[in-house]
């Protein structure tokens, strides 16, 4: 079976609040690099990804082109567009530009990856099972199974319910759905007037009634959110790289 097209949507637009830098986190350097670098590389390396649209805070697409994508010659970003208000808005922002067809028929009929730009330890493994588990069931997303056990609390705080670790799951991206699907979802999505997502997953069951697979991905595959995670990023670029 030939390949399909596999469009990337990489989200860089948070403010990193939680970082307490100076600089928004995508952009603080870890071994000279800043941390975003690190995210496309991948995609750019990958064999499965065929374009990446890269979604920004307002008013940063020049500096992200001029200082990133041509600093280090990520020649398949197809598009640098403004993110929004919430993760939603920019996930909506990427994929208008898909829905455009501003890349081409071969994208809409293909597969879209949507990625948060701080989980800079994605590789092509987990690219490729993305792939293959989307395929399969149309819609997926990465994760791994919880090693802590989990509890579920009251509105007070106190522990209600404690479910069988075997069927908790961390969910981490890429989060991977056919394009069309995806596309429909978040227009369903948009139209409506509570909005009330946390990750694409959720859009994709809301709205389209639509199972959505879990594959595995890493547990190095984490999202940079604050200090202590800055630490731990080092310490797994040592040993990529060691």
């Amino acid at each position: 079976m030939e390949k399909k097209h596999c469009t990337a949507i990489v989200l860089a637009a948070g403010q990193g609040k939680r970082m307490g830098a100076s600089v928004q986190k995508q952009y603080i350097e870890l071994d000279r690099h800043p941390l975003i670098y690190y995210t496309l590389q991948a995609f750019e390396d990958s064999e499965v990804i065929d374009d990446i649209i890269l979604v920004v805070g307002p008013g940063q697409e020049d500096y992200v082109y001029k200082e990133i994508v041509r600093k280090y010659y990520f020649g398949k970003v197809k598009a640098i567009v403004p993110g929004g208000k919430e993760r939603y808005d920019s996930v909506w922002m990427g994929l208008k530009v898909l829905n455009s067809g501003a890349l081409g028929e071969e994208a809409l009929a293909g597969y879209t990856f949507i990625h948060d730009g701080a989980r800079m330890f994605v590789d092509e493994e987990i690219l490729q099972r993305g792939y293959k588990t989307v395929e399969k069931y149309r819609a997926c997303v990465a994760g791994m199974p919880s090693k802590d056990t989990v509890k579920l609390a009251d509105e007070d705080g106190f522990a209600k319910e404690t479910p069988n670790r075997n069927h908790v799951w961390t969910v981490q991206t890429p989060q991977v759905f056919e394009t069309s699907l995806i596309v429909e979802a978040y227009s369903r999505l948009m139209r409506e007037d509570s909005i009330e997502v946390t990750d694409d997953a959720m859009a994709v069951e809301q709205t389209m009634d639509i199972p959505v697979k879990l594959y595995e991905g890493s547990y190095r595959n984490i999202k940079i959110t604050t200090p202590e995670d800055l630490e731990i990023a080092k310490v797994f670029l040592r040993h990529r790289d060691g």
